[in-house]
């Protein structure tokens, strides 16, 4: 296994790029991974692992994690600590890292006439995006739909979804709008959620059939066109002196009414 111990080493350096930036992510089709389990996950879902990185450390204390990874990656390196740190996007590295390939995501056409799905518009925070993606999964979404805001592949996003994001059918729309016209056209249910207090109670609503709900931006929520396309505005009810939930808290309670 060939050793890195320099933080400037061209194979870091593109490892760190690709967790910082989304357009290098979506040019290069591939994203950056880090942490055993996360790792050892994608390996277990089929992710293919094209570069491994681990210190020497986590070779004997995740063995169990790494023997999987190293059978399954194209190339496997041993790096110092101080690389460990500059790759890390935590204070304390576990020491595996990974440069997987995306895997192709299911076009807007694939949505399920009979399926239930929530749309995320503009979120920014990828933990929130992680969360819900996480969400999704343990309720039995058939999927999520992303358009605009971070994206999946996200270091951030993957952490907070543990996997579940690399299992989720994920569809990324650049025209949220469109897709609610096409879904509209097909008989889905489209829902708007929207903090006010004349929108419809997301319990009363019968969620027989194919339904798509639609979450907006952490601060501005949906945007007119998509609210104004969607068949029916829903709101979680709430008691007390918040405004609003959090997107992810939002995205779970409505996950939960969809599939209840």
């Amino acid at each position: 296994m060939e050793k890195i111990t320099a933080r400037t080493n061209d194979k870091i350096k593109y490892a760190v790029r690709l967790g910082e930036s989304a357009s290098l992510r979506k040019e290069a089709g591939e994203f950056f991974l880090e942490g055993a389990r996360l790792c050892s996950d994608a390996v277990q879902t089929g992710i293919v692992i094209k570069q491994a990185f681990f210190t020497a450390k986590a070779l004997w204390k995740y063995s169990d994690y790494v023997d999987d990874i190293i059978a399954k990656s194209g190339i496997c390196y041993e790096i110092s600590a101080e690389v460990s740190q500059k790759l890390s996007g935590t204070e304390n590295p576990q020491g595996v890292f990974c440069i997987c390939e995306a895997k192709k995501q299911p076009d807007a056409d694939e949505i399920r006439p009979d399926g239930k799905y929530i749309a995320l518009e503009n979120l920014q925070d990828p933990s929130n995006l992680g969360a819900v993606c996480r969400s999704a999964e343990a309720l039995g979404l058939d999927g999520l739909i992303v358009s605009g805001g971070c994206d999946i592949y996200n270091p951030k996003a993957l952490r907070a979804a543990m996997g579940s994001s690399l299992r989720m059918n994920v569809v990324s729309t650049e025209n949220l709008g469109d897709l609610i016209d096409s879904a509209n056209s097909k008989g889905m249910l489209t829902l708007a959620s929207v903090p006010r207090n004349t929108a419809t109670d997301i319990r009363t609503v019968s969620m027989n059939g194919g339904v798509i709900c639609c979450v907006g931006n952490e601060g501005s929520g949906l945007t007119a066109e998509t609210i104004e396309k969607c068949k029916l505005q829903v709101v979680i009810p709430m008691s007390g002196r918040a405004e609003s939930f959090n997107a992810s808290a939002a995205a779970a309670i409505l996950a939960w009414e969809l599939m209840r």
